[in-house]
């Protein structure tokens, strides 16, 4: 979400760190809270993050993080399915997730409502036979609704990179 509460920045940048110095790649959509902190996560952890973004390069949204942007392209990726002027209009984000969701082994759901972002992209990725996590949240809190929905239909439950991991065993394996 990009409304996340300080709970979802800390888990989200927390296993975005973990997951990266597990060998995982994180993949995100490089909007405002959750995905800057995963994204953010990764760096700190001396990784390589992927951020999709949801319009052209000549229009990089939100423009706050243009600058994160550059952090990735270093040393992971930034990458586009739109023409360069193309301008970040809201038809563009679910594409966005799509994309997200198919260069994904899994997808993790931090917070989120159940009509949000997080959410096409977990629909989609379940779609594509992908793994769904979800953080869980206090009961009735901001942006619980959407994990604690994926949980009762059956996500596995996050409280740390390990519940992840524990999942695709040896990334080095995965890779070959």
């Amino acid at each position: 979400t990009r409304r996340c509460t300080p709970y979802g920045a800390r888990m989200a940048n927390l296993l975005g760190r973990e997951l990266t110095a597990a060998g995982f790649v994180t993949v995100s959509g490089l909007a405002r809270g959750v995905d800057t902190s995963a994204h953010r996560g990764a760096l700190e952890a001396g990784g390589r993050t992927i951020a999709v973004i949801g319009s052209g390069f000549g229009h990089m949204y939100p423009k706050e993080n243009a600058k994160l942007a550059d952090l990735i392209a270093e040393s992971g990726a930034v990458v586009s399915q739109f023409p360069f002027d193309v301008t970040p209009e809201p038809h563009n984000f679910p594409k966005r997730n799509v994309t997200i969701a198919a260069l994904s082994l899994g997808v993790v759901v931090v917070e989120g409502d159940v009509k949000s972002g997080a959410m096409i992209t977990a629909r989609e990725a379940m779609e594509m036979g992908r793994d769904i996590f979800a953080v869980p949240g206090r009961a009735g809190g901001p942006g619980t609704e959407g994990p604690h929905r994926l949980i009762g239909d059956g996500a596995r439950l996050v409280t740390c990179a390990a519940d992840i991991v524990s999942e695709f065993g040896d990334v080095g394996k995965l890779l070959e």
